[in-house]
């Protein structure tokens, strides 16, 4: 039998910006409760009563009717009777007193986790499922709840008539909130809710005084890897290395701003078999390896083509090639001091691309890893896991055809070799609880056999099957400590294939780079600017514009997709493009000092208001920049934190071309919001690794 509790007044007087309200109207306007409502406590409201209810509930009260729900199975709508008897010091609300965390999905969660503790049957588990509201639907957050709800206590007794009595009884319970405007309930239960715009005006003053740190998400890791770039040694980078540089670059900065230590992991190829006719080209052209320079070997690419060649073509050369890798993994002096001359060189050459497109990076490449191979070789052997076929010694996994080689036939190890002990290295050396490596897809079959949830020959693959049958990963692919891949598709040229040169070639990073710039400052000195800026002025500000747009180009693409690779789109100053995104912000901070004013001044001295419906708009885009962001790096995807990027220039453009900001009565009110708009692009752009440029 259903335990029934019996609700007493408590005498309060809500503060003004606590929410009562009308549940069934999402006008701001819309008739409230006050003081003097206090008639209407105790009454009992069915589930289908339209009657407002007060919700000027202690802490106390609140907490000690969720410790008296009874074991019904029955759906507790507002029907039944609360006992408070207690009032806590502050006769506010849940949700009132805390403060906005950056995370605005986060905070309405919060809300209608209370709501549905109150609405649930005791044991059923429901996770609650907000939505920020689509374009031209009501309110701004959405709880689908009520539908599932239905669905379980359907023909349980339960007094409600249907899902849309349920979503009223979620809307009842709802804690009040500073945060809410109003709260309506559409169709089979929908829940909508609107956010007060003088919550939203507090949150992005505060913003403004405490900083946009304040606003970062907070994700369930501490400490990450991210390994990306990872070019080989003594080939130059190429354009193909431009994504996994920058997307990887990007990730890590998402989530270092998400307060997650990151270890930003190089792991360059300086260690493979191609390193044995390296050496023994060096030591053909210079028998004097004391006199080797940068200079004196030239291009590297050049140097390597060469040394294939002849390792191609000459069989006594390759035998001597094949010896010098074994020689130089058993620890030859000589040997390895050739090969560090040629790491050395090859590193000079990377860190200069790193420069330009400001990318930091701590290398840990493959000879990182060679001392501990033989120790995590020995674990895997000693848990039964390794196994001898045609010579060499590897491991067989379900849903492969062939078995991932740990020790190749001639003793040596390979690939897997190294990255299994990398893995194994950041789990309990570095003590990573998420290692994400950013490679083209092209890499996915080598990586599914380590981590990756997938298909292969009709079988399930589980993650990282090697780890997992070492134990070192747990069982759920969403459980720390957890690795994912991070594959992107290719660059393409207008003929639809691989982006090359004329001659075929690869595009090396550095010329695609220099045109870039060189592309921008034309554009900008068609346009006069070098005569109105200094030539340094002009010289960073095409390399801003020219290197932000190539980065910009390829983040905006969902990176499992193939995209191409054209100057002219990307550094076309309309549409979404990086170009477009500077102007923008160039236009917004032009608007401040021509104000003349102090905006720092304005921000203690004045307030933000969002009575127009172009500046909420614009104003609920800005709260949404960390949910934004915590979605990017949950999914790892940064184009979609360049759509937000792009769809917050667009709401300003709307509230830009209708309401004039300076000399309008509200210019001190409208000058914090452009100033609130610029603070969060260019924290997107430091996100995206895009310099922002202020005037253009």
């Amino acid at each position: 039998m259903a335990v029934r509790l019996t609700l007493f007044p408590v005498t309060a007087t809500p503060p003004s910006s606590l929410c009562s309200f009308n549940p069934l109207s999402r006008s701001p306007h819309s008739a409230y409760l006050s003081s003097s409502s206090s008639s209407l406590s105790g009454k009992i409201l069915s589930p289908s009563s339209n009657l407002p209810v007060s919700r000027s509930l202690s802490l106390l009260a609140y907490a000690l009717a969720i410790a008296s729900r009874a074991s019904t199975g029955v759906l507790r709508g507002t029907s039944r009777r609360l006992a408070f008897a207690t009032r806590s010091k502050s006769v506010a609300t849940m949700a009132a007193s805390q403060e906005f965390t950056g995370n605005l999905k986060r905070e309405v969660e919060k809300l209608f986790d209370a709501s549905l503790r109150i609405t649930v049957p005791d044991g059923t588990s429901v996770e609650t499922e907000v939505a920020a509201s689509l374009p031209g639907k009501p309110g701004d957050y959405q709880c689908n709840n009520a539908m599932g709800l239905w669905s379980i206590i359907k023909g349980k007794g339960t007094q409600f008539r249907g899902p849309p009595a349920v979503g009223q009884a979620i809307s009842k319970n709802l804690p009040a909130s500073e945060m809410v405007e109003t709260c309506s309930v559409a169709g089979p239960g929908f829940v909508n809710l609107v956010l007060s715009s003088k919550w939203m005006s507090k949150s992005i003053e505060k913003m403004l005084i405490d900083g946009i740190d304040t606003w970062a998400p907070t994700l369930p890791v501490k400490r990450a890897v991210v390994d990306f770039s990872s070019p080989n040694i003594a080939k130059e980078m190429h354009v193909g290395h431009l994504r996994s540089t920058i997307i990887g670059d990007t990730l890590a900065r998402m989530l270092e701003y998400s307060k997650v230590e990151v270890f930003r992991r190089n792991h360059v190829g300086d260690w493979g078999t191609q390193f044995g006719m390296l050496i023994e080209y060096l030591f053909e052209k210079f028998p004097d390896t004391e006199s080797v320079t940068e200079t004196a070997i030239g291009d590297l690419q050049t140097f390597y083509k060469k040394s294939k060649t002849k390792f191609d073509e000459d069989p006594d050369f390759k035998e001597k090639a094949q010896k010098a890798v074994v020689r130089l993994q058993g620890g030859d002096p000589i040997y390895r001091k050739a090969w560090a001359k040629i790491c050395e060189i090859s590193r000079t050459e990377f860190a200069k691309v790193y420069q330009r497109l400001k990318v930091e990076l701590e290398e840990k490449g493959e000879s990182f890893y060679n001392p501990y191979i033989a120790n995590v070789i020995g674990e895997l052997d000693s848990k039964g896991l390794i196994e001898e076929s045609e010579g060499a010694r590897v491991i067989f996994l379900e849903g492969f055809n062939i078995p991932l080689m740990v020790v190749k036939s001639d003793g040596g190890f390979n690939y897997a070799s190294t990255d299994l002990t990398a893995l194994w290295y950041r789990l309990n050396e570095e003590k990573a609880e998420w290692i994400v490596y950013v490679t083209d897809v092209g890499q996915q079959q080598h990586f599914n056999m380590f981590f990756k949830v997938g298909r292969n020959c009709g079988y399930p693959v589980t993650m990282n099957q090697a780890a997992r049958k070492a134990g070192w990963l747990p069982d759920s692919d969403k459980t720390y400590p957890r690795v994912d891949h991070v594959g992107f598709g290719l660059v393409l040229g207008d003929d639809g294939k691989r982006f090359r040169t004329r001659s075929s070639d690869v595009v090396r990073l550095v010329d695609l780079l220099d045109e870039a710039k060189t592309r921008s400052k034309t554009a900008l000195i068609e346009r006069g600017k070098d005569k109105e800026w200094t030539p340094e002025e002009l010289d960073q500000t095409a390399e801003a514009v020219g290197y932000g747009a190539v980065k910009y180009a390829d983040l905006k693409n969902n990176r499992l997709t193939n995209y191409t690779f054209n100057f002219d789109q990307m550094l076309s100053d309309k549409g979404n493009t990086a170009v477009y995104l500077l102007y923008a912000h160039a236009r917004i901070c032009s608007i401040i000092r021509k104000s003349g004013k102090d905006i720092d001044k304005l921000k203690k001295t004045e307030k933000l208001a969002l009575d127009h419906p172009e500046e909420r708009a614009l104003g609920l885009h800005l709260l949404r920049f960390a949910e934004t962001v915590e979605e990017a790096c949950s999914n790892l995807l940064p184009n979609v934190l360049c759509h937000y990027l792009y769809d917050l220039s667009e709401r300003y453009t709307s509230f830009y071309s209708i309401h004039q900001v300076i000399g309008s009565p509200e210019e001190a009110s409208r000058l914090l919001l452009c100033e609130a708009t610029a603070v969060v692009m260019r924290k997107c752009f430091h996100l995206l690794g895009i310099t922002p440029v202020y005037k253009i």
